[in-house]
């Protein structure tokens, strides 16, 4: 087998036309001009001694061979693109990014990041608030905070925050009545809830603790509904009802008595949140201490 391999170069503007179906748009991702592609794709075809594209008068398409050879290109680009990633994530000792919920970020993380900052003034933290799951392979982000059941394959995992969940109000509310005094008292209130939790059959429900508490004439369907914990939470700390909080994220709130917990019973939450980074990221000095502070944090 012939062990030669064409130009870099080559390969690249190949690659990039190919993707894009257009000269000139691979020539604005590489910044050259559609005429240095063109040259460059003409070397390659010569080359290999094969046709790579039909040329038409406004548009190109890949020959039998260009399909043969663009998979295993793309591949190829798009690794060597991460390894760069993770090598500049590495290297960059002066900013942190991390992921994490809009709902730990706001009700959780912010309300202590001070704290990381007094102790470590010379790393810049950047947040990013999602719930997406980031790839975190690619080298954007140096560490994840994520809400689940822990089973995140290829990804070095801690367990940070367990939660249970109980009923909460605002202090107001419990003041103006009418009476909380017994779970069949909520049959007076509106019911808080978080949609975008509910949809999880593992996660506890106004429903699920209902009948947990014995209740049975109190609609645990009914109420107000907000597609994100902090504004469930926002919502009773307004008086606007009785929500089903979640101790991890309303911490904060009950702490500073914006909230008042409702009874003694308390469901346990079947997920948690977890500490998340890829192979190799704590042995970085950044995302060493900043885990090291969560995980203090959560200690308190």
């Amino acid at each position: 087998m012939n062990s030669h391999l064409p130009p870099l170069g080559a390969l690249r503007a190949f690659e990039a036309a190919a993707r894009h179906m257009s000269f000139s748009r691979a020539a604005a991702e590489l910044h050259v001009t559609p005429a240095a592609v063109s040259h460059q794709i003409h070397t390659l075809e010569q080359d290999l001694g094969v046709k790579l594209f039909h040329r038409m008068n406004r548009s190109i398409e890949l020959t039998a061979s260009a399909q043969v050879l663009l998979p295993g290109l793309s591949e190829a680009f798009a690794g060597i693109q991460s390894s760069v990633g993770r090598l500049r994530a590495h290297n960059d000792t002066g900013t942190l990014t991390v992921t994490a919920s809009p709902s730990f970020a706001a009700k959780w993380l912010v309300l202590r990041l001070h704290r990381f900052q007094e102790q470590c003034p010379q790393i810049d933290v950047r947040i990013s608030a999602t719930d997406d799951v980031v790839d975190l392979s690619k080298g954007d982000f140096d560490i994840a905070i994520r809400y689940g059941a822990g089973n995140y394959p290829g990804l070095a995992i801690e367990l940070l925050l367990k939660n249970e969940v109980f009923p909460a109000c605002s202090p107001q509310l419990l003041a103006a009545g009418p009476p909380l005094r017994t779970p069949q008292d909520l049959s007076a209130h509106a019911l808080i809830h978080d949609q975008a939790i509910e949809r999880d059959p593992l996660v506890p429900t106004w429903p699920m603790w209902l009948k947990a508490a014995g209740v049975k004439d109190v609609p645990g369907t009914s109420g107000l509904r907000f597609n994100n914990i902090h504004l469930a939470l926002d919502a009773a700390i307004a008086g606007h009802g009785v929500v089903l909080a979640y101790s991890a994220i309303a911490a904060a709130d009950l702490a500073a008595g914006r909230l008042v917990r409702l009874f003694s019973l308390a469901l346990p939450d079947q997920f948690a949140y977890y500490i998340v980074t890829a192979p190799g990221a704590l042995e970085r000095p950044k995302v060493k201490a900043f885990r090291n502070w969560l995980r203090r944090e959560a200690a308190e």
